[in-house]
């Protein structure tokens, strides 16, 4: 993991006994209703868990020279990462010191400064403001070298960058303790972008985290799921910032003809085993960061708040450079699977979130099956403590 350095292809390594940074968690209570409900919650959220976390921002193939810049969300604030002159990522606010014009959007190419398309205002790509027209007319009000971009945290891990907003975060390679290693052996960084895409969800966003972490709900609301992925070794591990997952595929060829063609025609993309083709995995970064990894493909997925029950999603898929058609077509195939059981969950956390607004409602034990759920009410309970009641931090 690296802030400064170009991207470079990874080697594979064995995965390490987790170090104290992310040792396992204690199963505890679920969230309360009012926390999937109620707005008055909404700017705490932002300021107390989305301002103050490690938020996904883009890959690194974005950025691969000197100017190149990707622009992001870390909860409601927008963001750009750059690569300045001597290859370091930069990430600021994105934001003109001056009247609050958004400097950059999308990914692209800068020369060698960000120009504000309003009025001109010009920095460097250490953010320094270094040009402004009719600078005179300004008098002595003018302190170029109080007006600098407002700078944020970057990092990058195993190709996927990361942006912070609060300047004294533990760094993200602090807190997630072998992730890296875990994740080595998909070269996510020598892969290549293909199939992005943006949608929205009609559910709170922390209703939608519970239900991507469990896999309790597989057997009675994902039939293809339950088909393909051996649910009795369907096994999580809960850290202190992360979980992970792994889902070892069946044995036994399934009854549906797309799930069969795809276990038969599979093969690990470069770095994997055959071992590795037999398993999907998944890690999750607390608070809103999903990776998905599987032989052919890696997808990642960020959702956003978009007020009380309504989050936006942030979709990528990568595959390895070239890869040939039998590969694109388990792509697809896999694809058109993992598509299907999204419409499923959204259908599902949906209903959740009617069901939530019932008063009186209180969420009932949770199983074995939920350690990650209840792991993530941890962390909200944490981050959120000194807005809630007592019986809300308590999860009791």
């Amino acid at each position: 993991m690296s802030a400064s350095a170009a991207p470079t292809s990874t080697t594979p390594a064995p995965y390490a006994s987790p170090p104290e940074a992310a040792r396992p968690a204690q199963r505890g209570e679920a969230l309360a209703r009012r926390l999937y409900t109620d707005p008055a919650l909404l700017d705490a959220e932002q300021e107390r868990i989305f301002e103050r976390t490690w938020q996904l921002a883009g890959h690194i193939s974005a950025l691969p020279r000197a100017g190149s810049y990707l622009t992001a969300r870390a909860g409601s604030q927008p963001v750009l990462v750059v690569r300045d002159e001597e290859g370091r990522l930069r990430a600021y606010r994105n934001v003109c010191r001056h009247r609050g014009s958004r400097l950059l959007s999308g990914s692209g190419q800068c020369k060698a400064a960000i120009r504000c398309r309003y009025h001109g205002w010009t920095y460097r790509l250490d953010g320094s403001l270094i040009g402004v027209p009719e600078a005179r007319q300004f008098g002595e009000r003018l302190d170029k070298a109080a007006l600098g971009l407002l700078p944020a945290r970057v990092e990058e891990l195993c190709g996927l960058v990361f942006v912070n907003l609060d300047p004294d975060a533990t760094p993200l390679a602090e807190l997630v303790g072998d992730l890296p290693a875990r994740l080595a052996r998909y070269r996510i960084a020598s892969l290549e972008s293909f199939a992005p895409a943006d949608d929205t969800q009609p559910a709170n966003w922390k209703a939608i985290a519970d239900n991507y972490i469990e896999g309790y709900h597989i057997p009675i609301a994902h039939p293809g799921l339950m088909r393909l992925l051996d649910y009795k070794h369907y096994d999580v591990e809960c850290y202190e910032h992360y979980v992970w997952f792994e889902a070892p595929l069946r044995s036994k060829p399934s009854s549906n003809r797309v799930e069969r063609l795809y276990a038969q025609l599979v093969t690990p993309m470069p770095g994997l085993s055959e071992e590795d083709r037999r398993v999907w995995r998944y890690a999750y970064i607390y608070p809103n960061t999903a990776i998905d990894l599987y032989p052919d493909l890696v997808s990642t997925w960020q959702f956003v708040p978009d007020g009380v029950d309504r989050i936006r999603s942030v979709y990528a898929a990568y595959r390895a450079p070239n890869s040939g058609a039998r590969t694109r077509l388990v792509q697809w195939l896999n694809m058109r699977m993992n598509r299907l059981v999204t419409d499923e969950d959204i259908d599902l956390v949906a209903n959740i979130q009617e069901g939530l607004q019932t008063r009186g409602y209180e969420c009932g034990p949770l199983s074995r099956r939920e350690d990650a759920v209840a792991w993530f009410a941890d962390c909200v309970r944490r981050d959120l403590a000194p807005v809630l009641s007592e019986h809300e931090r308590t999860g009791s």
